[in-house]
């Protein structure tokens, strides 16, 4: 999955808007206001086709153990003034190291649908009223 793909497949979601909250570098996806997705273009140009994704915590510990290409957290080779975003719940995933296209869309799915999980009943009407 190249970075168009990813940037249109989030953009599918339902509710879903795109922006650039923290540093000109940083693209979010947002479901209504809440973060789902973190993209770091400026490593994307690099090479490192990084996502941070939100995951359930006991299915991301495993992931962290069955895949090399997703770690806890998005703390690597970022500036020292960086905000860092909580491992227990955020995860760097790295396309195309052991990662597939397949399986990164459903991790996206996955982190969309924990969020909206989150919501409270009236934003998710408001969701389904989108």
């Amino acid at each position: 999955m190249n970075i168009e793909q990813l940037r249109e497949y989030c953009n599918t979601k339902k509710g879903t808007t795109e922006e650039f909250p923290f540093d000109n570098d940083t693209l979010v996806f947002k479901v209504m206001g809440k973060m789902f997705v973190l993209v770091p273009l400026d490593r994307w140009e690099k090479g490192q086709e990084l996502s941070v994704l939100k995951l359930d915590p006991e299915w991301a510990q495993k992931l962290r153990e069955e895949y090399d290409g997703i770690l806890g957290g998005f703390q690597m080779g970022r500036k020292p003034d960086a905000k860092y975003v909580y491992a227990k719940h955020w995860n760097t995933v790295e396309n195309h190291k052991d990662v597939s296209s397949e399986f990164l869309r459903e991790l996206i799915d996955h982190s969309y649908n924990i969020v909206i999980k989150g919501f409270t009943k009236k934003m998710k009407e408001e969701l389904n009223n989108l």
